[in-house]
């Protein structure tokens, strides 16, 4: 069944599909904006959350390039660049998804915050099992065992549980840090992948939050 847009929502949505076509990327919603004359970027990030909850388009939070086409939006814009002689440089970009990459992140402020977004990183979902929602980049060698080196970026999804063994981000305190997840009878446990490094446990007194899982790796050092 065929999705019923509003005028201004089929507006936008070809107008991102105009601009992979041309750029090989989705507009800014400040590009939005200046384009259909909307007085500021938050009213075209209204329209683009209508769009997201009605299926043809996946938006990226921190990410003012993060709009990826879906579904037949898509492969109208894959079609689009193909009958301009463009299909062999619009194909990848079109799936590609720009995610923030965070960098330092500063004591009691939320991990997304506009100050410690070094930058938005374009990235293959086929890369990834899951999609992440940003990429950390790795401070230290205590998950130097699970080939988790200092500088290398971890793609991260956002999620407020975790299973037993999987690599987390953590908030503890006024700390991020990235260990393996352990719960049992109760007791969390943070692990080390470095026998340098001890288990950090967890106590029902501690501020403590799950800031997402780790679901793929981008090496960003050379190989030795």
């Amino acid at each position: 069944m065929s999705v019923k847009l509003t005028a201004r929502q089929q507006q936008i949505l070809e107008l991102i599909r105009s601009e992979i076509s041309r750029t090989g990327f989705p507009p800014t919603r400040a590009e939005i904006a200046r384009a259909l004359g909307f007085k500021s970027a938050n009213a075209a990030e209204d329209h683009l959350r209508a769009l997201a909850r009605k299926g043809t388009i996946e938006l990226t939070a921190g990410a003012s390039r993060g709009i990826r086409l879906l579904g037949a939006a898509a492969g109208a814009a894959a079609e689009s660049g193909a009958s301009g002689g463009l299909a062999s440089s619009v194909a990848g970009p079109v799936t590609q998804l720009f995610v923030p990459l965070v960098g330092r992140v500063a004591a009691g402020s939320p991990i997304l915050a506009a100050e410690h977004v070094e930058r938005e990183v374009g990235i293959e979902p086929s890369l990834f099992t899951q999609t992440p929602d940003y990429l950390l980049r790795v401070r230290g060698l205590s998950m130097r065992d699970a080939g988790i080196l200092d500088g290398d970026l971890l793609a991260v999804r956002k999620t407020p549980d975790a299973r037993n063994g999987q690599i987390v981000v953590a908030r503890l305190g006024d700390e991020v840090t990235v260990k393996r997840f352990m719960r049992s009878g109760g007791q969390i446990q943070l692990l080390p992948e470095n026998p340098d490094f001890n288990p950090i446990v967890v106590t029902a007194q501690d501020d403590f939050s799950l800031e997402g899982i780790a679901v793929g790796l981008i090496r960003a050092t050379p190989l030795h």
